[in-house]
């Protein structure tokens, strides 16, 4: 069966162009910067408190940090995530439900972490809000219930990000970075969450939500007099303690350049990433120096990568790059997602652009653009109080001069076109960088093999595994029309299939939060109609009818005319696979991995189909689509397939286009009824 959800192509275009970046207006003269400091003063278990009183609105935020070395969780990874999703889920004195509705009702807001808390709230409710804070923090009710609840729920996540290849990718950069048994290294996965018991959630909070290193932020319209007694009243009863301080060896860098492949055969375009470890603080002569030529390479939307690999090529819709600055061990990693077909060509691309800021001086008015940009974010970020608190924290935590704010401007405009060539030279490392891709091996590999670089293959974990199989013969025997009716018999058997007069399905899927539902009907008379609600309204619908084919989206409607009414006509039919064989156009491509399984690969145009070799079942499809003059493919993934009326139809459906991806799970499926010609008006 062929679930049609041609119409979540304009979703996707739509979330996709949204995301684009936009060149920033140049800002007018730099302003003097005037950060007001912070009263402090500490208690005796060691909380450290800092007070701004600002009073130019009615608000109040609270920032709770809890300044701890980075440690590893080992066998039982994720027992910080669970202890931060049950920290603040009410107290030992007040319930779950109360707790949540008393922050709703004062119009508050207030989150907790395994390492700290924060909130905001009127300036008339703050005390009340500190309170809550203090109890849900201090006196904390770990319960077997909403333990087994949360755990539960990361094990769900961890589920849906098992064919993401950007979560793949995130995660295998890490690990490559860093080491599987380091902090930043080390992931989450099924055995390692099943470990974790409550009792180990306890040991958590107690051995690492301690005072010694804690630092409480209070920016807004308070007193200072009256919100120390009042922190005093609430904090003082936290035991004094300090956390387990572990030290890690510094990861090294690869002695050469070389390409570090992960292969995922469902990805419809490849993630890329360089990437070396820096040790890079905010307390070094370099830095300003540093974070001005990252922002020329690619912090934003005019920079090195960005224009070439976007402006010049169409190739993505965004490259950039970020390094890191602080007191641990850190990465410079430059990015972006690109379709398979050129990926081996991006790949030249970063290179020719890391050797340019390497060994060309950046031109000065580039340079002067970007200490504008800078300063100009830097300006309207100082309006937040969640900046002004994430300065006075780094300060104590960094060991940053009081004035390092005041003076930032003064330094970011002192950074000279060689420093910054300078910076490149030791920050970025050409000759000892991983080249991290995630992608389809069968079309980007031998593109890759031929730019002559180191290739190591890796799995989803970032194991060492073995160059992947690339796409192989179908036994002789083996055609276009044997797979098709291997197909037909395992979804039902011809006869089954060809009395199938019309499907009617409810969907339900979820992106971005937003819920989903989809609702479509199809006949074997070539009539579709196929709706998208978010959120019970309707914002896109699809119809195939005998007089032609149209979508509405946001209330305007399109007729469909050329390619694109003969596609939506073709498409129009529960099982297309009937006729396919019948077409001079579609060819056997031979066998694919897809997902974990071997498929048949038949070509039919610009829409590529996948059999199980075993089961005969449709596992999914890829169609290229253009959009702005760039080629991109979508792919869709059929699963969970069940019987109805003795019809196997596929009751989990998940889509990826670009770097989204939406799953649908099937609640309603009608064969034969539920459908009349009033429905493809």
């Amino acid at each position: 069966m062929k679930k049609i959800i041609i119409v979540l192509s304009g979703l996707f275009l739509t979330l996709t162009m949204q995301a684009q970046d936009r060149s920033q207006p140049k800002p007018g003269a730099s302003p003097v910067i005037n950060i007001k400091k912070p009263q402090s003063f500490t208690l005796p278990n060691g909380l450290k408190v800092m007070i701004v009183e600002n009073h130019k609105l009615p608000r109040v935020s609270f920032s709770l940090s809890i300044d701890n070395n980075p440690y590893a969780e080992g066998a039982k990874k994720g027992v910080a995530d669970l202890t931060s999703s049950l920290i603040g889920n009410g107290s030992k004195k007040i319930s779950k439900d109360a707790f949540n509705e008393e922050i709703d009702f004062l119009g508050a807001d207030l989150n907790f972490y395994a390492s700290g808390a924060s909130g905001s709230s009127l300036s008339k409710y703050s005390g009340r809000i500190l309170e809550l804070m203090a109890e849900g923090a201090l006196n904390p009710n770990f319960t077997q219930e909403e333990f087994d609840k949360e755990k539960d729920k990361l094990l769900e996540n961890l589920k849906t990000q098992e064919k993401s290849v950007a979560a793949v990718a995130g995660r295998v950069q890490n690990v490559l970075a860093f080491g599987k048994d380091h902090p930043s290294g080390e992931f989450l996965s099924e055995e390692t969450i099943k470990n974790v018991t409550l009792s180990d959630v306890e040991n958590n909070y107690h051995t690492y939500f301690v005072p010694e290193n804690a630092y409480l932020i209070i920016i807004g319209d308070v007193k200072f007099k009256d919100t120390k007694k009042a922190v005093e009243k609430l904090f003082s009863a936290w035991t004094k303690a300090s956390a387990p301080s572990i030290k890690y060896t510094d990861p090294l860098n690869v002695q050469y350049s070389q390409i570090n492949f992960v292969d995922m055969p469902n990805a419809v375009q490849s993630e890329i990433a360089l990437q070396n470890t820096v040790n890079l603080k905010m307390t070094d002569k370099d830095y300003f120096a540093t974070i001005v030529a990252n922002q020329i390479l690619g912090g934003d939307f005019n920079s090195y990568l960005n224009m070439n690999l976007r402006e010049a090529h169409g190739w993505t819709y965004g490259a950039r790059s970020g390094i890191g600055g602080s007191k641990y061990i850190s990465t410079f990693r430059a990015s972006t997602q690109v379709r398979n077909a050129v990926t081996d060509s991006a790949v030249v691309e970063f290179f020719k652009e890391i050797k340019k800021i390497r060994t060309e001086k950046v031109t000065d008015e580039m340079l002067a653009n970007v200490k504008a940009g800078y300063v100009g974010k830097f300006v309207m970020q100082i309006e937040k109080p969640q900046t002004v608190a994430g300065y006075a924290l780094r300060i104590k935590t960094q060991g940053l001069p009081e004035d390092f704010y005041e003076n930032y401007i003064k330094n970011i405009n002192a950074v000279t076109a060689e420093d910054v060539m300078a910076a490149a030279n030791k920050y970025f490392l050409e000759d000892k960088i991983r080249v991290v891709i995630v992608g389809k091996g069968s079309d980007v590999i031998p593109g890759l093999e031929k730019l002559k670089i180191p290739m190591f293959y890796f799995d989803k974990f970032g194991a060492p595994t073995t160059k992947p199989v690339m796409k192989k013969a179908a036994s002789t025997g083996v055609s276009v029309k044997t797979v098709l009716d291997s197909y037909i018999k395992a979804v039902g058997g011809e006869k089954a299939v060809k009395g199938v007069k019309s499907i009617s399905t409810v969907a339900s899927g979820e992106i971005q939060g937003t819920p989903l539902e989809m609702n479509t009907k199809v006949t074997s008379t070539n009539k579709l109609a196929n709706e998208m609600k978010a959120m019970g309204m309707s914002f896109m619908k699809q119809v195939v009818n005998e007089k032609g084919a149209y979508v509405t989206q946001q209330g305007q409607r399109k007729d469909l005319d050329g390619e694109k009414l003969a596609e939506a006509k073709e498409s129009a039919m529960p099982f297309p696979e009937l006729t396919m064989a019948a077409k001079a156009t579609v060819t056997l491509e031979g066998i694919e991995s897809f997902n974990g399984s071997e498929a048949y690969v038949i070509k039919d145009g610009k829409t590529t189909h996948y059999f199980d070799v075993n089961s005969g079942l449709k596992l999914g499809k890829s169609v290229v689509q253009e959009a702005n003059g760039q080629k991109m493919t979508q792919i869709t993934n059929y699963g969970d397939y069940k019987d109805v009326k003795g019809i196997k139809v596929p009751y989990k459906v998940s889509m990826a286009f670009g770097p989204q991806e939406i799953e649908f799970k099937t609640t309603e499926v009608k064969i034969n009824e539920g459908v009349s010609d009033a429905d493809f008006q």
